[in-house]
């Protein structure tokens, strides 16, 4: 947290540092876009800012710190015109912010094999963050559903990202391309279909399976879109309004003392 709020002290004396963790940072993740994320190493990083190794752990702990800072220094998923973003509907904003994930994790595709459910939130993140909530201002949706519909929506971006991506990346690593590794496989699908055990499968049109892009991604989006705009609709007429945070019922004082029970 130090590193990434820019909170850890300089040394007083010594000659200035040559390099830096931003430069460390940007070096590892311009690495991890180009190659991967295993191919990210403070030896590597070292030899492309022509430092020694060793003086990259007096910036950086280690690599699994240095994720960390990647995570938060590959930016948030801002729209390209922020002025604009504020003048469009809440749907608008919450299309265009779902077009953002997608994106994002197509150009890091190495965020698809980091594991998030822990997040160490820097400035970046929380900028994310807070442009992403920015999207139900004015709804009436509670604080839960809110960061709910974020999650689902990242995860489904995160899902079919991956499937993309890892479709991509096979064809590279094997040399045979998604037509001819399906030909190869036609002869013995062609007679589990004639067999009649599978008829939904053998309606199928052909390409079904090969729309699994970005398409695809946002025929999801605007599904999920659409049930929430039902949901609001919904609480609208019947004049449903969420109930306040936790933190102004504690301080408009309706806290366990004065309903009468014993505060845990």
């Amino acid at each position: 947290m130090a590193l990434l709020w820019g909170m850890e002290e300089r040394a007083k004396r010594g000659p200035k540092p040559g390099i830096s963790v931003t430069r460390i940072v940007d070096t590892a993740i311009r690495i991890a876009d180009a190659e991967g994320l295993d191919a990210v190493s403070m030896r590597k990083i070292a030899g492309c800012l022509g430092v020694g190794t060793m003086s990259l752990y007096r910036h950086v702990p280690g690599k699994a710190e240095l994720i960390d800072l990647m995570l938060d220094g590959v930016g948030p998923v801002e729209p390209e015109d922020a002025a604009l973003f504020r003048n469009w509907t809440w749907r608008e904003r919450l299309r265009r912010l779902a077009q953002g994930f997608w994106q994002h994790y197509l150009a890091h595709p190495w965020l698809l094999h980091v594991d998030q459910a822990r997040p160490v939130l820097g400035p970046n993140g929380l900028d994310g963050f807070e442009l992403a909530l920015s999207g139900f201002d004015d709804l009436p949706l509670t604080d839960q559903e809110k960061v709910g519909f974020v999650t689902a929506v990242d995860a489904t971006a995160a899902g079919l990202a991956r499937t993309h991506v890892n479709a991509r990346l096979a064809e590279e690593r094997t040399g045979i391309s998604d037509r001819e590794f399906w030909e190869a496989q036609s002869p013995a699908l062609e007679s589990a279909m004639a067999s009649g055990r599978y008829p939904r499968i053998a309606q199928l049109d052909e390409n079904a399976f090969s729309g699994l892009d970005e398409e695809a991604f946002m025929f999801a989006i605007d599904r999920m879109l659409d049930g929430l705009e039902a949901l609001l609709d919904h609480r609208r007429e019947t004049g449903w309004t969420p109930p306040p945070p936790t933190w102004q019922a504690c301080e408009a004082g309706d806290g366990p003392e004065r309903r009468g029970e014993k505060p845990a």
